[in-house]
């Protein structure tokens, strides 16, 4: 699996943004079939200063939602990514 694939997108919501700032733990929305290892590599990867210290992964299921014709639409499942990067910053987070 190629290390773009691996990572899809950063998750910014409340929590995440407090994390990044008291812990300096950020959030990735990565690929279903990726493991801690890939994760790790393509971060330092693609952010070459930073060093990944710990990967946390949570498995989070698909949501069920009726639409307008009270037909069930499905939306994909997701996993979130939370690592620990002692002295180095991410720049995509940064001057949000």
């Amino acid at each position: 699996m190629h290390i773009y694939e691996v990572l899809r997108r950063p998750l910014l919501t409340e929590k995440t943004v407090r994390q990044r700032e008291l812990a300096n733990q950020y959030a990735f929305e990565i690929d279903r079939r990726a493991n801690r290892h890939q994760v790790k590599e393509a971060v330092e990867a693609v952010f070459p200063n930073v060093t990944v210290t710990n990967v946390r992964i949570v498995n989070m299921p698909a949501k069920h939602k009726r639409s307008l014709r009270r037909q069930v639409v499905r939306h994909n499942a997701e996993k979130g990514l939370r690592n620990t990067g002692p002295g180095g910053s991410i720049q995509v987070f940064e001057g949000i």
